[in-house]
């Protein structure tokens, strides 16, 4: 299943929503990596195995679920999570990138992919529907995040 949708982050016409700089928004997409726990809830802890220039690699746990992960990183661009397949779980990718059409005018895309083709069958059908809206939930949960953490100062200025 592939699934793409956009958040915007300033909304040139809505002066109740805090502007983010694209730096405080890069340093989010970093955090959500570096340190999951913030932002999923239900993550019971992360261990990161491996550190290079450019990417990090991970041991996730979810109770008795462990998920390994590599994240690569386009500074100030992109945000790449590569699951490889493992026990019980396919191949899957989740890519965010940061869009700028016009100056701090930004957007977050989310861009997942597992790999699958689209089923006609009404139960997948069905189920992927639940996971693309699970998926959007989450991704709003994280841009809120990025936002909390920026009001509190965790990301720097706004510049």
């Amino acid at each position: 299943m592939k699934f793409s949708h956009l958040i915007e982050i300033n909304d040139p016409l809505n002066p109740l929503i805090e502007r983010l700089s694209r730096g405080q928004l890069w340093r989010g997409l970093v955090l959500r990596a570096e340190k999951p726990k913030a932002f999923v809830p239900w993550l019971d802890r992360c261990n990161i195995l491996d550190r290079a220039e450019a990417s990090i690699s991970r041991e996730l746990h979810y109770g008795e679920l462990i998920v390994h992960d590599r994240v690569t990183f386009l500074p100030q661009e992109q945000v790449r999570y590569h699951v490889p397949q493992q026990k019980d779980i396919p191949e899957s990718t989740l890519t965010m990138t940061i869009e700028e059409p016009e100056p701090d005018i930004l957007f977050v895309r989310f861009e997942y992919d597992d790999g699958a083709s689209e089923s006609a069958d009404t139960a997948d059908a069905f189920y992927n529907e639940f996971r693309r809206t699970a998926y959007q939930e989450s991704d709003i949960d994280t841009i809120r995040t990025i936002r909390q953490m920026a009001a509190e100062g965790v990301l720097g200025e706004a510049q």
